[in-house]
């Protein structure tokens, strides 16, 4: 709007000067001609007894006030030139003056004037024009003298002219601007009010919550899309609602399938020790004792298999609440490296980087987990035909506990490298598979990040971040 008012008031303003200059063109031409026409009439009057030009020259003294006179008249100077172009008389030359005499007619229109036997106009610059006629004797036919008539535009008043017009239509623009900026700003602020809310409405839209609708009075555009937002967000809640529902019963189905698979393992040697002691022991055999102790050993081991997959699994499902406390992690990765260095062909190192603690706040026994269970997986995927040689690097950088572990293992295969955190995943021949889920779950529960990289055949780096 105020663009359009801007716009209109430069192409109106250029339009008027435009049109006030062909206008002040038009009106000085017609009333340069009206005063010639005047003057010559007058002119034609004095010499209309005047049969050639020499007798001009001997009355030229007898009208020099006459020629004045009708200048004051007209407004105008008048200039009376010979034929052969020398100046007579004029209405506003001082005679007194030498050079007044070497005053002449411009040899181009001297010669048009001849050739032409017409009125000529020298345009001398943007405000001055200056014309010459030819005065005719007693006869109507022989030109007697040539009449000057100097036109000045600039000294002539047209009325109020372009600048007052201006300045009133500049003032005019100046309110409808005031008014159009209000009208747009009140406008404007309709029609984004409705838009605002429906912006920071959809910044907080989320598909774990529940999603306000937008309440809006009005069936405009805005209340269309407020009504595409609300439809929108109702497809959103039970699209969300139907996805968890399948994620939920996807994850109890592999869960189901997992447990089943790790309860047939133990069940499996443990049918088959039953089955063998039915067909093999006899009361009465004297090795009864001894086979009954190593059938017991194994099915007692069996079921401690069984406990442990059971237990590791409700730890998972239910993980304990966080005891949040301030601690050391350089004395939880101590005492983790001290748990395993009297474990055979390993050697672990700790560089410290000249840390003498790496203080943070969290759960000890979840974060003693943690390292557990990356270092343990870096023993397991080091050959038993390999010297084993882990690292921990411990940093602190940007307000962050950096713990980088690295092992000289087999590392991870690259089409399994997407599966490293996802529960029930495992490489290893045993085991639940939820190591490295639980730890993700408890380093992102701590507002931290696991990363890692791996070679096979080189071995793999496991990088732990959390807050300091």
């Amino acid at each position: 709007m105020l663009t359009l008012i801007i716009l209109s008031l430069v192409v109106i303003g250029v339009t008027t000067i435009l049109y006030f200059n062909n206008q002040n063109e038009v009106y000085h031409k017609d009333r340069l001609q009206r005063k010639e026409k005047t003057v010559l009439m007058s002119l034609g009057y004095f010499f209309k007894d005047a049969e050639n030009e020499d007798e001009i020259n001997g009355v030229s003294k007898v009208f020099e006030d006459e020629i004045t006179k009708l200048a004051d008249i007209n407004g105008v100077e008048v200039n009376i030139f010979s034929m052969a172009g020398q100046i007579l008389m004029s209405s506003d030359y001082d005679y007194a003056d030498p050079d007044f005499y070497k005053t002449m007619v411009p040899e181009d229109i001297l010669t048009k004037l001849w050739s032409t036997q017409r009125r000529q106009v020298e345009e001398i610059d943007d405000e001055h024009v200056s014309t010459y006629s030819l005065i005719y004797g007693k006869d109507g036919n022989t030109p007697i003298a040539i009449v000057n008539i100097p036109y000045n535009t600039a000294s002539v008043n047209q009325g109020a002219g372009v600048a007052p017009f201006l300045t009133t239509l500049i003032e005019i623009y100046i309110f409808l601007l005031i008014g159009a900026s209000l009208i747009a700003f009140f406008l404007s602020n309709y029609i984004t009010k409705g838009l605002r809310s429906i912006s920071d409405k959809l910044k907080g839209v989320q598909i774990n919550k529940k999603n306000e609708p937008i309440i809006w009075q009005g069936n405009d555009e805005i209340g269309a899309l407020v009504g595409e937002y609300n439809r929108m967000i109702a497809q959103l809640e039970n699209s969300a609602n139907k996805l968890a529902k399948s994620e939920r019963e996807s994850a109890w189905r592999e869960m189901a399938k997992q447990v089943a698979h790790e309860i047939k393992n133990p069940l499996t040697p443990m049918k088959l020790s039953i089955q063998h002691l039915q067909r093999a022991l006899q009361p009465d055999d004297p090795d009864f004792e001894e086979k009954m102790q190593r059938f017991s050993d194994k099915l007692i081991t069996q079921i401690d298999a069984l406990t442990n997959i059971a237990n590791e699994f409700s730890n998972f499902a239910k993980m304990p609440k966080s005891k949040m406390e301030a601690l050391d992690i350089k004395d939880i990765i101590l005492k983790t490296i001290d748990l395993f260095s009297e474990h055979e062909n390993l050697v672990i190192n700790l560089v410290t980087n000249d840390l003498t603690s790496l203080p943070s706040t969290g759960d000890r026994e979840q974060l003693t987990r943690v390292f557990n269970n990356i270092i343990k997986n870096a023993i397991q995927a080091i050959p038993d035909d390999r010297e084993g040689m882990i690292t921990v690097d411990l940093q602190s950088r940007e307000g962050k506990c950096i713990i980088t572990i690295s092992d000289n293992g087999d590392g991870i295969p690259e089409d399994v490298i997407d599966k490293i955190f996802v529960p029930n995943f495992t490489t290893k021949t045993s085991g639940s598979g939820l190591g490295l889920a639980m730890v993700k779950q408890i380093v992102t529960a701590h507002d931290g990040d696991i990363t890692f990289s791996t070679e096979e055949g080189v071995g793999t780096k496991f990088v732990v971040e959390l807050p300091c």
